[in-house]
């Protein structure tokens, strides 16, 4: 490997340039995989047998993944790589060492940067693993048994101070990875998947994805989307995107860019909407891609996506979700292949179809006063979708997401701040008693202290500013803060109190809002 390490090169500014890389199409002029792997990294990796290499050959990744895995080359080893070269690497190692679809499931959330999921592992990998970075990093890779070993020797070798740190110091680390983690990880998340390699010889061609797709799209704080993208060939694995949709209030959601496929079905995409650069990071499959788009500089401001590509069948949402009994309201139902008469279940009635073509169905609807609430499953002719939420009354609002974290920011720096996003959710309960989830519903939000340590430091006034309509909060400054106790910075401990209007009468729910320092090290996967 040709090593050579880049003056001034840090963490933080390869990690956006990574990012920008990973939503880049490769150029057909760089290098191939092969010459690359065997110029620029056969010195160290040695060859094995089959055209192997040591170390590389042994694991499969997501492309973030195998990203990080350069960029870690670079910045601790000196590896001196071009961008072009490392785009091609990328793809390369993506397609042909990457994970299947069903692989990524339950942990595409640490790709799509929703980065205030609260993760479900078991103790013995949240502690051993989770307190220093996301249990779905090391989910979203698969190594032998030598290969995780490795791994935890890399890291005590890397970091030779980690088993005096606070985060491990309360047990024996290192014996316990060895022998506990080693087995279970390689159990867990073995290289030889038959997954893998069934998903290998069925993947769809890239060029099943040219075409038009009818999505729909939910922004916290903004409310539902929908819109058309338009998705034109642009070289084998690589695509120009044209979007044009808009807000249910009517805003415009617009623009063009391009995007590339990874392994088959992993979609990032670059798109400029009404002159904001966003990510998308979809997973593509079946007729259908689902996923997030956020914006390039501020990841917390990201909107759900699912797509159904046109001249396919499929119901993909109902905007608005939810109807009171004994009222009226509009619903639209956004898909493909929307043909036949559509059906809410009992108690809901068509009044009248307002609109209807094969990507967008609008009915005005009415439920009986006596309706029971409860959810009912929506149909078009033969299709099956998303279900609408009869009620009659509220009986609880959920703050989400229940727990955020916030992050200071601006202040001369170069470090943006990250701001928190909230809904407001609306629950009922059935017939039966059983709790089931209305929708998103409009809430006047505000914030107050979350204890009385926080009273006493003055956290509402210092640590930044709740938008009453939005629910978007943005921290305050970055820096040493005059105005404070000794001077402290905006940090601050929050509660977030939405409140919701259900005829008159008003019901809070609550969440917890962490303002806290700068993020340095934001890799592709935390």
């Amino acid at each position: 490997m040709k090593r050579k390490l880049r003056s001034g090169l840090s963490v933080s500014l390869l990690a956006v340039a990574a990012c920008v890389a990973l939503h880049s199409p490769y150029s057909l002029a760089a290098r191939d995989a092969q010459t690359i792997l065997k110029e620029t990294c056969q010195g160290c990796h040695t060859p094995e047998a089959d055209s192997a290499l040591s170390r590389i050959s042994h694991q499969r990744k997501t492309p973030e993944g195998w990203l990080m895995s350069i960029a870690r080359m670079q910045t601790m080893h000196g590896l001196q790589i071009s961008d072009e070269d490392r785009r091609t690497l990328v793809k390369y190692l993506a397609d042909t060492q990457g994970l299947a679809p069903s692989e990524t499931d339950g942990v595409r959330y640490a790709l799509e940067r929703r980065l205030n999921t609260v993760e479900k592992f078991d103790e013995q990998t949240s502690q051993m693993c989770g307190r220093c970075h996301s249990g779905a990093r090391v989910a979203l890779q698969r190594r032998p048994a030598q290969e995780w070993e490795r791994l935890v020797n890399f890291h005590l070798g890397q970091w030779p101070s980690l088993e005096y740190q606070a985060l491990s110091r309360d047990r024996d680390w290192f014996d316990l990875a060895r022998k506990d983690m080693v087995p279970l990880l390689a159990k867990r998340y073995s290289l030889d998947n038959p997954a893998w390699k069934k998903w290998l010889s069925s993947a769809p061609k890239a060029e099943a994805l040219v075409g038009d797709w009818s999505f729909s799209g939910h922004l916290p704080g903004k409310g539902a989307l929908t819109g058309v993208m338009g998705v034109t060939a642009d070289g084998s694995d690589t695509f120009k995107i044209s979007v044009k949709g808009q807000y249910a209030d009517g805003t415009p959601f617009n623009g063009d860019g391009s995007a590339i496929l990874y392994t088959g079905y992993e979609w990032r995409g670059n798109v400029t909407i009404d002159g904001v650069t966003m990510r998308q990071v979809f997973a593509a499959q079946d007729n259908a891609m689902q996923g997030r788009m956020f914006e390039a500089e501020h990841d917390e401001r990201g909107l759900d996506f699912v797509a159904a590509k046109q001249g396919s069948s499929r119901l993909l949402a109902v905007q608005p979700g939810y109807l009171k009994a004994g009222s009226e309201t509009e619903v639209t139902l956004i898909g493909s292949g929307l043909t036949g008469k559509p059906s809410f279940g009992n108690g809901v009635e068509v009044v009248e179809v307002l609109e209807q073509s094969p990507e967008r169905l609008r009915v005005k609807l009415k439920a009986a006063a006596n309706a029971q609430p409860g959810l009912r499953n929506v149909t078009v002719g033969t299709l099956n979708g998303p279900t609408l939420s009869v009620y009659s009354k509220i009986a609880e609002v959920k703050v989400v997401p229940e727990f955020s974290v916030a992050r200071i920011g601006g202040g001369g720096g170069s470090t943006p701040k990250v701001q928190g996003r909230f809904d407001a959710e609306a629950w009922g309960k059935d017939a039966d008693g059983k709790p089931y989830r209305i929708g998103v519903f409009p809430a006047q939000w505000k914030v107050e202290a979350f204890d009385e340590r926080a009273k006493e430091d003055e956290d509402v006034k210092f640590a930044g500013t709740m938008q009453a309509d939005t629910g978007v909060f943005t921290p305050g400054d970055a820096g040493p803060n005059p105005a404070r106790k000794m001077s402290t910075n905006n940090a601050g401990n929050l509660k977030v109190i939405a409140a919701v209007d259900d005829a008159g009468k008003s019901l809070t729910g609550e969440g917890h809002l962490i303002v806290t320092v700068q993020r340095w090290n934001n890799p592709p996967i935390p």
